[in-house]
Parts: C-alpha cells; structure tokens; sequence
C-alpha cells in the first residue's frame, strides 16, 4: 500500500488514482495525522501531494517530519518537493520566472527514478511560485526545467520532483511513478473489480432488511449505484428519477428506455416547475446549487414519504466529487458543490449510503461494464451535473425560454458527435448560453441575440482534461445547424481552455 499526504492540492486524488492504475493500493491521509496514521506495517511508500501553499506561509500544511525518517521510500511531488527540502535544510524562495503549464526538464543524473525513460529531455506540467533555490546538504539535483530550476532530487530514498508525474500533459509521467513503486517494492494486486466483492458486502450490511431509495438520473455512476443497490435490496430499493426541468432534451424518456433491461422499477417526478420557479431571478451559481440540493433533498424526502419504512437515500458519488466539492482536510480549496455531495441540508432525515464514494470514474466503469452487465450507451454516457442545465446558462437567471435554447443547442451539439462518429472520442461535451448578446446580421437585417459556447473535453479521470481539437468542416457544421436552428443565437464560440486552470464547467 502506498499512503498519499494530502497537504491541499486538488490533484491528491489523481496521484491516488494513477497509483492504483499501476496496479497498488492508495490511501490518501490529512497532511496533520499522525506518524502512527501515516506509517503501518502495510505501507510500502509515502507520497507527498502538490497544493497551493508556500511553505512559509502560516499555517502551510507540514506533515509530521518523522515520515522523512521513517525509513519508507518517500516521493515529494510540486509543494511537497518544496517542503522536504525546507524541513532538511535547503532553502526554497519566490521566483520571477514561475512556471505554470507546460515546459520540459533535462535529466541530469541517473536515478532509480528515471530508469527507462528514452530521452534526457522530456515535457512536464508545472504549477508553482517557488522553487527549490538550494537542495539540502546530502541531497543530488537530478533534473533541471528550462529555467534552470531544480526540477528533481534525490538523497538515498527520498525522492522529490517539481513538475506532477499524475497528470497526462507530462511526458512519462506514468513511468516516473511506476518507477517510485518499483523502489518501494510495492506489491501490485490492486484490481478495482475485485474491490467489488468488498463493496457489495458493506453496502447489504448497510441496507440489510430496511427500506430505500436512491437518485437516478442515468449517468453511468446512479446508474450503475441503482442496479447494485437493487440486487441486494430487490424490491426494498425504489430508485427515483427526478425530473427537475433543467435536463437535456428528452433526457427522461431515453434513461427510461435504457435501463428497461434491469426491471429498476424507476419512479418519474415531475418537479420541473418547482425548480424552474424557485430558481427565478437567481443568477449567482453557489446559490443556485444550494437551491436545487435542497429541492432535491425535499423531494426525495417526500416521494420517501409514500413508500413505508424508508431509511435511506442512495447517490452515486465518487471521489472527484468529494475533493471538488468540499475542503478536505481544511486545506484544499472548494471548486464545486453538486446536490450530492456539497448541497444537503445539515439535518436530513435519511441516511447517505454512497457505495463508490471511494472510486474513480474509471472504477466504476469497468464494475458496470464487467460486474453489472451494463451496455455501452450508459457506461460511457457523458457526465452530466447535478444542477443540470441552470449551471450551463452562466451568469444569468433561469426562465424556460433559455432553458430552451441551451436544451436545444445542446442536442444539436450532441447529435452532430454522434452522427459523426464522435462522441466516444470526447469525454464530456455541452452547450452553454453566455450571459451576453451579440450583433449579427440575419435575413439581411441586423439582430441581437445570444451567444452559445461549446465545450468539448478529452480526460481519462475528469481531475485534468483538455480541449478536443475538431476538425473545421465538423465544427463549421455545428455552428451552421445551432444558429439556423435554434430561435435567440446568432454567434457560436468554442472553449478551447485546459483543466486546471480552467474546470470542465463554467460555473
């Protein structure tokens, strides 16, 4: 097992993930437990996370020493190469040429750490302020950026790197951590699948006997929540599809229609105007989620009501969902707040069972896939928000006319990808309306109307993406249907924004 120290980077949970990739188990830890918590006779390797702190900033999240001394093979990765060297002595300051995005490092020793990696040379994605100015007495410069900076060190098993091996944009960044577990000796039998066994034991002795139910919206994660919970509650579980008017086109139809095979017994609410109307004038998006949690939550309760015995409320919450949604730990910054993780009431009179709360995207894929017997079309369905359409028209209030226009210049969107063989390449895609409008010339005449942005994203864990480059005839296409088809649109725009900085969403 490898422990990860989480000291506040939103990128905690993917070095998890590409450690589990790798075939070994992760447990991510708050940076202030204690060395008993840290080092136990199952940890084969600590990881030490990125985050967004100097390390002298006050307060700075500094992980108990002892772990540096602890004999484990240690890897510190962005913040975390910074504080070993601060905690032994090296000295670690503000630069004027900070890097952040891509750049490249130059191999400048030999190391365990760079065993099969082609070339001296190689891209790298960074995102820092400081740097190591001075490595600590004892300690080998490894790697230098393109600046100049120490990029990695080494001092027997400690190992350190200024760029993020997690993420795809760096070159070989799969290796250096596969490398890592080699010194580790880390044992490699982790397999998500088998993780399964454990998953359906947990949950039927949380639900063993009592009464449930469960949202379903038929993304891959409800879904695949609903059909596991069912199979162990059978006819005790009743998932409930909400129908809060802030879906896709004929969203509810189509989730109906696919998941027909596994006798779900859904029940449709309509609850469409109870939203839209409680959403009036809104234009703020945290309030917006906290609306639309709540009226999910109030729903869900009543529809409880009128089944006998209810207990409990199922989500499909994964763990990108938590570290985006709340700080962990107090130290990581809060990115979202969907209604299933960041948006309940502090009283609730069911109790949360949320079976893949501790699984990535991915995980829970190949459980569907493999374990579940789901088909395609729902396993790889695009992600869809918890707050729906109302997060997709920015900056602005919801009414049913730009509900209208987003809902239709999304399926527009959509269809083209199909029809073009697309969408399986893309890994999350959308329309959004812009709180703006444009001049434009329409029938000879001049018009004002609004501004639709598209969002198109490749990703493999939804932690990093970026934008997928379409080919001009294909976007062209797009564009030509959205302005002649849909009523209030006369200009299409393109995001063409990474994650980090950038999120999927706009807001």
């Amino acid at each position: 097992m490898i422990k990860i120290i989480d000291c506040g980077s939103q990128l905690t949970q993917n070095i998890a993930r590409r450690v589990r990739e790798l075939g070994v188990f992760s447990e991510i830890v708050p940076f202030n437990s204690s060395l008993e918590e840290i080092i136990n006779r199952d940890v084969e390797g600590v990881i030490l996370s990125g985050g967004q702190f100097s390390v002298y900033d006050e307060g700075s999240p500094l992980y108990d020493h002892r772990v540096l001394s602890s004999g484990k093979p240690v890897l510190g990765i962005c913040y975390g190469h910074q504080s070993i060297a601060h905690i032994l002595g090296g000295n670690v300051a503000p630069t004027d040429s900070r890097e952040y995005g891509e750049t490249s490092v130059t191999i400048e020793s030999e190391s365990p750490l760079f065993t099969d990696i082609p070339k001296t040379e190689f891209r790298v994605w960074m995102s820092h302020g400081d740097i190591v100015h001075k490595e600590p007495s004892g300690f080998e410069v490894l790697a230098r950026s393109a600046n100049g900076h120490i990029a990695a060190m080494q001092k027997g098993n400690i190992f350190s790197v200024q760029f993020h091996p997690e993420v795809d944009h760096t070159e070989y960044g799969r290796q250096v951590l596969s490398n890592f577990l080699n010194i580790c000796k880390a044992t490699r039998n982790w397999n998500p699948e088998k993780d399964y066994e454990r998953i359906v034991g947990e949950t039927r002795e949380k639900v063993k006997g009592r009464v449930g139910i469960g949202g379903i919206s038929g993304g891959v994660d409800s879904s695949a929540v609903s059909v596991l919970v069912k199979n162990i509650a059978g006819e005790n579980y009743a998932p409930i599809f909400i129908d809060n008017g802030l879906l896709r086109l004929n969203e509810a139809e189509e989730v109906r229609k696919s998941l027909e095979q596994f006798n779900l017994n859904i029940r449709y609410v309509d609850a469409s105007e109870r939203f839209v109307s409680r959403l009036r004038g809104v234009t703020n998006p945290d309030a917006k989620r906290s609306i639309i949690g709540h009226e999910f939550i109030a729903a869900f309760e009543e529809e409880a009501e009128k089944i006998d015995g209810a207990s409990y409320l199922v989500q499909g919450t994964l763990y990108p969902d938590v570290i985006e949604s709340v700080p962990i730990y107090g130290s990581s910054s809060k990115i979202k707040r969907h209604h299933n993780v960041g948006g309940l009431p502090e009283k609730i009179s069911l109790e949360i069972v949320e079976p893949f709360r501790n699984m990535f995207k991915d995980e829970v894929r190949k459980i569907a896939e493999h374990k579940l017997g789901m088909p395609k079309e729902i396993v790889w369905r695009h992600p869809f928000p918890g707050p729906g359409l109302a997060v997709r028209i920015v900056g602005s209030d919801v009414t049913p006319e730009k509900l209208a226009i987003v809902r239709n210049a999304d399926a527009i969107f959509l269809q083209e990808l199909r029809d073009r063989g697309l969408y399986y390449k893309i890994d999350q895609a959308f329309a959004g309306l812009l709180n703006s409008h444009s001049t434009g010339v329409m029938g000879d005449a001049a018009s004002y109307e609004g501004i639709i942005g598209l969002r198109a994203v490749v990703t493999d864990d939804f932690m990093t993406a970026d934008w997928y480059g379409f080919e001009k005839e294909d976007m062209t296409a797009v564009s030509n249907r959205i302005i002649n088809e849909v009523k209030g649109v006369n200009r299409v725009f393109y995001d063409q924004s990474q994650k980090p900085p950038a999120t999927i969403e706009w807001e």
